[in-house]
């Protein structure tokens, strides 16, 4: 039985361990890194945003993993298809980024010699500012995106679980998801200029805070835009902790969550860029995923090691909303991926 997180309390108690692990639809656990009971190079601290549109799409990245750190940014061109990445990787951050306790409130504000990213939150609205010069083949970068997360009649519905890990009683992982955030700005890169409209363009935000340990493998997908003219996305994973009280897996349908239980990731063990399927055990989920690009990385720094597939492609198949809804969709932009770290 997934337990869901329905009144505001502490993250984590006297002792550094979690209050209530398990799933909520908004960030109700209060999190604050005083009450972590582990050195502070344990602590990891993310925000990530991806926007996708028709055949482009961009994504940012603020991190602070403790020893590193990383921020940089994607480009993507799904017709070439073509990603074009560049970054800044930090040695010892240990919190110097000052990442907000909240995803509700605060900002992100980030410069290396001209290179400068600003993550502003005001209101309903979340402003992405980057300037990145020499980016790319002499090309430099200037986005300038806003995401809307409406909160009239109500607020948007978003995936918040809070996790434990059997193997260390003070690791845990507070993750927030924020789907089907329409999106409105411009990306420049040289002559190359995206505009995004809102009535195509949709960002998700991924928000994470936690203790991890050293050695582990996840796997999460996620995917939002309009189906039959209605928002429409969904977050799916796992691999990561104890999820015995709550899992990621969750449907949003005109900004209404709908929890499912698991979902299964069946990955090519030969090429991650060959079609994928996802089933969920009580199926509410069945989807075929057709690759367009494998964003991979493969990095080794002694004990520093990960592999990353974070695959963009086309979702196709039927979601189960709680009232029996079949919502069908056909060439649904989104991704998928795998990662294991030891870190």
């Amino acid at each position: 039985m997934q337990f869901q997180i329905k009144k505001p309390a502490d993250l984590l108690d006297e002792k550094g361990r979690l209050t209530s692990p398990g799933w909520a639809t908004d960030l109700l656990l209060r999190y604050d890194k005083d009450s972590i009971k582990a050195p502070k190079f344990k602590i990891k601290e993310w925000d990530y945003y991806c926007i996708l549109q028709d055949n482009e799409g961009i994504a940012l990245t603020v991190s602070d993993n403790g020893y590193f750190g990383f921020v940089g940014a994607t480009i993507f061109d799904f017709d070439t298809p073509k990603e074009t990445s560049n970054n800044v990787f930090l040695s010892f951050p240990m919190g110097s980024l000052n990442l907000p306790p909240s995803s509700k409130e605060g900002d992100i504000h980030f410069s290396k010699k001209d290179i400068s990213f600003n993550f502003l939150h005001k209101g309903e609205k979340r402003y992405l500012e980057v300037v990145y010069p020499n980016f790319s083949e002499g090309n430099d970068l200037f986005v300038s995106i806003t995401l809307s997360q409406p909160n009239k009649p109500k607020p948007m519905d978003t995936m918040v679980i809070a996790t434990p890990f059997s193997k260390s009683k003070h690791a845990f992982y507070y993750n927030q998801k924020v789907n089907c955030m329409p999106a409105e700005g411009q990306v420049k890169l040289g002559d190359k200029i995206i505009d995004f409209k809102p009535s195509s363009a949709f960002g998700v935000l991924d928000w994470g805070r936690g203790v991890w340990t050293y050695s582990n493998t996840w796997y999460w997908g996620s995917a939002s835009g309009l189906a039959d003219g209605i928002p429409f996305g969904f977050n799916i994973g796992y691999g990561f902790g104890d999820t015995s009280k709550a899992t990621e897996n969750m449907l949003f349908y005109n900004n209404k969550a709908h929890k499912l239980d698991k979902v299964q990731f069946h990955i090519p063990p030969d090429d991650f860029v060959k079609p994928w399927k996802f089933i969920s055990n009580d199926n509410r989920f069945e989807m075929d995923f057709y690759p367009i690009i494998d964003r991979n990385s493969n990095f080794n720094l002694g004990l520093l090691k990960s592999i990353q597939h974070q695959v963009f492609g086309r979702f196709s198949g039927k979601a189960v909303l709680d009232d029996g809804q079949e919502i069908i969709i056909k060439d649904f932009l989104g991704f998928a991926e795998k990662v294991s770290n030891k870190w």
